[in-house]
């Protein structure tokens, strides 16, 4: 039985990612062993599945779909650099979500209620959105520089966008790195 490595997200405006490059481009030069996320591959993750049964992907699409019927489009703006689990120990950089966050919180949410029910196990941690830019593969001597540089941008700002659907997406890993495939598009319709 096939299974496709599955998450759901909300895409953004290609300005947000033209200005999320803009900041990668800021932290770049502090050196460190990263992997900087592709912008076509910049999105906003509401629930990573993992490898989901080929034959599970209909429902999951269906039950995806429901869920977002409930939410009215909503307006959501970009900014401020970050990284987890902090700018001391940097090893997921990001983007905050600095409106839109309560809309985001509760789509997310009902998303995950669904997909509780179809068995996927639900995270134990509180939802945070954000849009990743970069791993860090291996600390080493640049993390300094590289949380400095993160502090020194904290007011950065990437733009506005309007969340009108929701995708569920296959990922498919390659020595190139992943590419994203949408499986379903489902419109928020409230």
């Amino acid at each position: 039985m096939d299974k496709i490595r599955t998450f759901i997200a909300v895409e953004l405006a290609p300005e947000i990612r033209t200005r999320a490059v803009e900041l990668v481009e800021l932290l770049r030069p502090a050196g460190g062993d990263a992997r900087w996320v592709e912008p076509h591959n910049m999105h906003l993750t509401l629930k990573f599945l993992g490898d989901v049964r080929e034959e599970a992907l209909a429902d999951v699409c269906r039950v995806v779909t429901k869920a977002a019927a409930d939410f009215a489009p909503f307006d959501i703006a970009l900014g401020g650099a970050g990284a987890f689990p902090d700018t001391r120990r940097p090893r997921t950089l990001w983007i905050g979500v600095t409106r839109g966050q309560p809309e985001l919180v509760r789509l997310q949410t009902a998303i995950e209620r669904v997909l509780a029910k179809r068995g996927f196990r639900k995270e134990n941690r509180a939802f945070h959105p954000h849009l990743t830019i970069g791993r860090i593969r291996e600390s080493g001597p640049a993390m300094g520089e590289l949380g400095q540089r993160i502090q020194n941008h904290a007011d950065f700002a990437a733009g506005d966008s309007t969340v009108r659907d929701v995708v569920v997406f296959a990922s498919h890993l390659s020595p190139a790195g992943p590419t994203y495939e949408p499986l379903a598009r489902a419109p928020l319709a409230g």
